[in-house]
């Protein structure tokens, strides 16, 4: 009853107001997304996914960790109770599989640690962009055309060299409230507006030495304190520090902690529990979820992987061998937050409680599987 509870505000005679439950997993959610988006675009950008070659293997993972464990669902669901919410076992939990790497410090080459985090993301796009287009309702076009036309505002003003993040933010929120009338998934406002984040820093190494250079320059004294050249000097070499930096850097720095300790353990409060004690489970449907991500998720990486390999479409780092990719990919079928993001849409409030147990115990036994595997592959003996 309390993730029931109505939340909003009146402007004159207009009203907006949803559920606790709803700011969340629409709105709240809509920044964990956003730093999804960053991350993608850095390493897309900034980062080794620039070679295509190399950005084509966790592409090619993530295509066969969504449609084959969404086909072995299917297959096991047939035309029984939940076989429409396939969509819920296509993602991976971005945090909880670079958590579970992180455990294992430096033993995990860097080339997997990217490659999982990138499939991850990938899938998550993926994930979402289905839930934008599949989980909508009937489209408002007046709202859809005031979303294009925040996003064209958006792109307009970046070109014009403004930087200020109020600013973006107030734009982006009028994008949510739009997109969020319009009958398209409000979440996707953060994928969008992630991806169009500027990648390029504003100013450059030797920019940022000689407004440094200035300042040290300057004697010592009070003199920061009084209207004098000195004091412009610092207030240059302020901004000049924050936007050597390039956007999509500076902002995951600064929502990520955000995100991480606040956002996602307040979606999991409001989302995860399953009441054991009163409930009535569908175990084929259970079932169904929970090998969809054990088996399937592995499964489908793996296959799509070895194939974009042979056909010369990716290329998989020498320190990467198989048996390795495998015993990591097995760590994808940890899908919790997507998982239940997507249940909550996808499925029947009678069925929630049997897909909820199937995604816990599917992590559970995926972080272990995935770990123990891990664990064994690289230890000093093998290594």
């Amino acid at each position: 009853a309390f993730w029931e509870m109505p939340a909003g505000a009146r402007v004159g005679d207009i009203e907006i107001y949803r559920s606790l439950k709803h700011w969340i997993n629409d709105g709240l959610m809509t920044l964990f997304f956003f730093v999804i988006a960053l991350e993608l675009k850095r390493e897309l950008v900034l980062g080794e996914l620039r070679n295509p070659r190399i950005a084509a293997l966790p592409v090619a993972a993530a295509f066969g960790g969504m449609t084959v464990p969404a086909g072995l669902f299917s297959l096991l669901v047939g035309g029984g109770p939940g076989a429409s919410g396939w969509t819920t076992v296509m993602s991976t939990d971005t945090a909880f599989v670079i958590g579970c790497l992180a455990v294992l410090g430096s033993r995990i080459p860097g080339s997997l640690r990217l490659f999982l985090l990138s499939l991850a993301i990938f899938d998550d796009v993926g994930a979402i962009l289905v839930v934008a287009i599949g989980y909508g309702e009937a489209l408002n076009w007046v709202a859809l055309g005031a979303a294009g036309l925040g996003l064209a505002i958006v792109a307009g003003i970046a070109r014009l060299g403004i930087r200020s993040i109020p600013v973006y933010f107030a734009i982006g929120g009028g994008i949510w409230l739009a997109f969020d009338a319009s009958g398209v998934h409000a979440t996707v406002t953060g994928v969008i507006l992630g991806l169009m984040t500027p990648a390029r820093r504003w100013v450059s190494d030797a920019r940022l030495h000689a407004i440094l250079d200035r300042v040290i320059a300057h004697p010592t004294g009070d003199r920061w304190n009084r209207d004098t050249a000195a004091r412009s000097d610092l207030h240059r070499a302020g901004v000049a520090t924050r936007e050597s930096l390039p956007p999509v850097e500076r902002l995951e720095m600064a929502l990520h902690p955000w995100v991480a300790f606040v956002i996602m353990p307040l979606f999991a409060l409001s989302n995860a529990g399953v009441p054991i004690g009163d409930a009535n489970f569908d175990i084929p449907l259970t079932v169904a979820i929970f090998a969809a991500f054990v088996v399937g998720k592995p499964v489908g990486i793996v296959l799509f992987s070895f194939v974009a390999v042979k056909l010369r479409l990716a290329t998989r780092p020498d320190e990467l061998p198989l048996s390795l990719l495998a015993a990591g990919s097995l760590l994808t079928g940890i899908g919790f937050t997507m998982a239940l993001f997507i249940a909550e849409l996808a499925f029947e409030p009678a069925l929630l409680n049997s897909v909820k147990l199937g995604v816990l115990g599917a992590s559970v036994i995926s972080a272990a599987l995935g770990f123990v595997a891990l664990t064994w592959l690289t230890s000093p003996g093998r290594r």
